[in-house]
């Protein structure tokens, strides 16, 4: 029987959430999206739905028919975690228990903590430093939780994103500064500490072919994406270098000490100084099951996709 091709996408007017959006589109999909303020979302060929992923109604009326529900939904900024990220994904899992979907949630590697083991598998223990790991952790235990009552869940996992449209990242608002000339490269990290990027319409395009394998899907299901992987923290510097055709782009250390200075008043830099750790250290996905499912994981050679994110910049 052909699959139910109905989707729902809530963070839609995200970078993940939309990016997905866009796929499940060019892939035959219906897609509903829900807002706050449809009249102002992007015109990416979905329905777009008035509504609040906070509202637990909201979410039930938007998922009804839906086969699939993307929760790519995210607090503003890294504002209020504490408070309203659990409660939007308790009302994810209220609406697909209601109407039969499965739910897909982009994974992050903050769940890891500064002792996991550089190379993480799907079985690898979840021991998170920082705070917002700690609440991730505890949306996937719920989701692995909703799973022993019927309600289906895919995790894809991968590293930090870039590419065009692809909202808060470090590639865009770290590296380089978005909307202007590029005159120099301020990297995060420490050379010869290798770092995980996923290049979001690659993401998207894996999240999307997954889900299309329903019927080969257990109830709970998590892969690892591996993206592009830069073993030695300079393979993304050198690749921006490249594409902008500037070989002698001077490169400047991340101010970490300006970040901890203004951590006690800005909670952005909190989190931020919460997670340096994912700079020092390795940590690098095993894609082993993902290519073994699909047979291969979607990806664009690193120049071609750090173009179109310069050109998006």
């Amino acid at each position: 029987m052909e699959q139910n091709k109905l989707a729902l996408v809530l963070g839609a007017t995200g970078g993940v959430g939309g990016e997905v959006a866009r796929v499940l589109v060019a892939r035959g999909w219906q897609v509903r999206a829900l807002a706050r303020k449809p009249e102002a979302a992007p015109a990416i060929g979905v329905e777009w739905v008035r509504g609040d992923a906070m509202v637990r109604e909201d979410v039930l009326a938007a998922a009804r028919g839906a086969a699939l529900i993307v929760h790519a939904v995210n607090p503003p900024g890294y504002q209020n975690w504490g408070t309203l990220v659990l409660p939007m994904i308790d009302n994810t899992i209220a609406a697909a228990r209601a109407s039969g979907a499965r739910i897909l949630l982009p994974g992050t590697i903050y769940n890891y903590g500064e002792h996991t083991a550089p190379l993480l598998a799907e079985d690898t223990p979840q021991l998170p430093s920082s705070r917002k790991g700690a609440i991730r952790v505890q949306m996937e235990s719920r989701l692995r939780d909703a799973a022993t009552q019927g309600v289906r869940v895919l995790v894809v996992r991968a590293g930090d994103f870039f590419g065009p449209r692809a909202g808060n990242n470090w590639f865009s608002q770290g590296l380089v500064k978005p909307g202007q000339p590029v005159a120099a490269i301020t990297y995060p990290g420490t050379r010869g500490v290798g770092h995980s990027w996923a290049y979001l319409p690659d993401l998207a395009e894996t999240m999307v072919q997954l889900a299309e394998q329903e019927a080969r899907l257990g109830p709970f299901e998590r892969f690892h994406f591996a993206g592009h992987w830069d073993s030695d923290g300079t393979g993304m510097v050198d690749a921006i270098k490249r594409v902008l055709g500037k070989p002698a782009l001077p490169v400047k250390a991340m101010p970490w000490w300006l970040l901890r200075l203004g951590s006690p008043f800005v909670a952005l830099f909190r989190e931020m100084m919460e997670v340096r750790y994912l700079w020092r250290r390795p940590f690098a996905l095993d894609n082993t099951r993902l290519r073994q499912f699909l047979g291969h994981e979607p990806h664009t050679p690193l120049d071609a996709a750090v173009k179109a994110a310069l050109q998006a910049a």
